[in-house]
């Protein structure tokens, strides 16, 4: 076995280490505290070739590989959350469906405006009634002559403000159960069609997070996407893909943390000596980064075997579920080296705290990752 990365990949990090030290993390902070979505940035990040990273060179991608992708989200979410997780689902939410079960004519139509940033990616899954039991969705869909009526709501949808299309799932037969619900691509601008952008959260207060409004929307048959009854199986797909992301998000956060705390340890003295001399505190921070470094195999070995077109399901909820978990615990505990001071703005940990939450709710919970993990050993 081989952990070194590629000199692609080595370089792509160094990339975009580089860019979120000068163009991410300056403005993070301001960010946070007014909530203003990060457009700048990632009109940027276009610029570099970085918006379609993992798609095809034909609809404007740069034909690279889920590691590659992984270490981007890491990178941009060591020193801002709400980039990473933009980012994240613009490739695995926005962009993956269509790359994975769209036409030649979908993709270039749809694709390529995302690949080149010129459309943000999103997908409209989750509804009030349809969060861990994403098979409950109520959105319906009805043929009507040459085209779909699509009506419903869907909750929680990353990016949908700046983007000028989505997959959304819909119901296209109630009596077939979770093989009645179908995909299809809905532009935002489609009459009927309403973004609302108005939740107050706990985090990543400069992501974009809306609720979506579909009232007799219509769309053409060709704006299905993939085969009718296929949605529930497609959007479980994309969201083996998407849990690579969050754990490569989760990872980064923990590792901007890990940093911050340990700088801060060398730093700060108390009893005559510095603070990282104390075995209480030495001790926190080795869990702090074996439990990144362990997080972080995961998250690569799950995303290499998407690349080697193995199953990975099982690695990819592993990943989530474990990077997850010890990011809000890293989190937590730089809160608690930095003291008093933790709980302060000034000191930037407590910003990695309220965004870390998120990480063990979105893309499936802690709990549905266990019940997928479960399920893959043969429970």
């Amino acid at each position: 076995m081989n952990f070194d990365l590629t000199k692609e990949q080595e370089m792509i990090r160094k990339l975009i280490r580089d860019f979120s030290e000068a163009e991410v993390a300056p403005g993070a902070d301001e960010r946070d505290r007014t909530g203003a979505f990060p457009y700048e940035i990632f009109s940027k990040l276009a610029e570099l070739g970085i918006m379609g990273l993992p798609f095809p060179e034909q609809y404007g991608g740069g034909d690279a590989d889920t590691i590659s992708f992984a270490i981007v989200v890491e990178e941009l979410s060591r020193v801002c959350a709400s980039s990473g997780i933009t980012y994240s689902a613009h490739i695995s939410l926005g962009g993956e469906p269509l790359n994975l079960f769209g036409t030649h004519e979908q993709k270039e139509k749809y694709l390529t405006p995302i690949c080149t940033g010129e459309s943000f990616g999103a997908f409209g899954l989750t509804e009030p009634n349809a969060g861990s039991d994403a098979g409950g969705t109520q959105t319906t869909a009805v043929i009507d002559g040459d085209e779909w009526v699509i009506n419903g709501s869907k909750c929680f949808i990353t990016n949908a403000s700046y983007a000028k299309h989505l997959a959304v799932t819909a119901v296209t037969d109630r009596s077939k159960g979770i093989n009645g619900i179908s995909a299809f691509i809905v532009p935002t601008n489609a009459p009927g069609f309403t973004v609302i952008n108005n939740y107050e959260k706990m985090g990543l207060q400069s992501s974009n997070t809306t609720e979506l409004i579909l009232e007799n929307v219509r769309v053409t048959k060709d704006n299905l996407l993939g085969t009718e009854g296929e949605g529930f199986k497609q959007f479980l797909a994309t969201l083996d893909g998407g849990r690579i992301g969050i754990g490569a998000m989760a990872v980064g956060l923990a590792q901007g943390a890990y940093e911050k705390s340990l700088q801060y340890a060398k730093e700060r003295k108390q009893f005559g000596k510095s603070i990282s001399n104390f075995q209480a505190i030495q001790f926190k921070l080795a869990d702090m980064a074996m439990n990144i470094e362990i997080a972080r195999n995961m998250v690569y070995k799950a995303a290499w075997l998407k690349d080697q077109g193995r199953v990975f399901k099982k690695e990819a909820a592993y990943a989530k579920l474990f990077a997850s978990e010890i990011c809000m615990r890293a989190c937590d505990q730089a809160v608690q080296i930095h003291g008093g001071y933790g709980y302060m703005k000034e000191y930037q940990v407590e910003r990695f705290f309220r965004d870390a939450k998120l990480l063990e709710i979105g893309e499936g919970t802690s709990e549905v990752q266990r019940m997928v993990i479960a399920k893959q050993i043969g429970c």
